[in-house]
């Protein structure tokens, strides 16, 4: 869907031909067990936020972004994730498992501290996540914004966001496993971008875009648009 956008944004008065942008491909999982498949993701991670400005990832299932938040810390030790997205996704194991799209942030606690973990956006979740989650991490809230305090406090330590596409609202991201309603406009997200300029932002992803149930292609657009933005933003000199 990127190709249907114009490489200038008006907003940021940025353009994408003024920079070095490299696709790296895409990563070959399928047949890999969910460990090793983190592990590629990491090590994939990694050589991006070790020799670009900004890393990105696309997706895909949320759990990615595990691996992608382990490769960032390998160049970034000291870093911290922003979290926007409708659901915690930290659940000890979901249906069994304990490594999937609703168990993946409650890894990035365990490994690395839930005080690194800033969420925004939030409106879904089961009682013990909500309390874990106001219980132990730096910031969680429904509302999508970072407080001054917070900002503060993260100051300039690198910063992995990781966008669920699912934050929206399905009217504006239908394209996605797990819809809920009650989400932000897309215009609402943007702003919440636009609002971390002056963060140390190396490494973003945006997940769980499902373009085979979007006929429309609404979701793939607000998800390539968000991205040329991110790009701009924090990739810029």
């Amino acid at each position: 869907m990127s190709e249907s956008l114009e490489s200038y944004s008006p907003i940021l008065d940025r353009d994408l031909a003024d920079l070095a942008v490299i696709d790296l491909g895409n990563l070959e999982l399928n047949h890999l067990n969910i460990e090793a498949a983190l592990d590629t993701i990491s090590q994939a991670a990694a050589k991006a936020a070790g020799t670009a400005k900004l890393a990105i990832m696309l997706g895909g299932e949320h759990t990615a972004s595990l691996g992608g938040f382990r490769g960032m810390k390998r160049v970034h030790p000291d870093g911290v994730i922003i979290q926007a997205d409708a659901h915690l996704d930290m659940r000890p194991d979901y249906e069994g498992q304990p490594f999937t799209h609703a168990t993946w942030l409650h890894h990035v606690g365990e490994e690395f501290g839930f005080d690194r973990i800033h969420q925004v956006g939030l409106r879904s979740g089961d009682r013990a996540e909500w309390r874990l989650a106001r219980g132990t991490t730096a910031w969680s809230s429904t509302e999508l914004s970072l407080p001054t305090s917070v900002r503060e406090r993260i100051e300039k330590r690198p910063v992995y966001v990781s966008v669920d596409i699912d934050v929206l609202d399905p009217a504006h991201a239908p394209g996605t496993g797990c819809p809920e309603p009650g989400g932000m406009t897309f215009r609402e997200l943007a702003s919440f971008l636009y609002s971390l300029e002056g963060l140390n932002v190396v490494a973003l992803d945006v997940m769980e875009v499902s373009p085979n149930v979007d006929p429309a292609n609404i979701t793939a657009a607000a998800a390539a648009k968000l991205v040329r933005e991110a790009i701009l933003l924090f990739a810029a000199e």
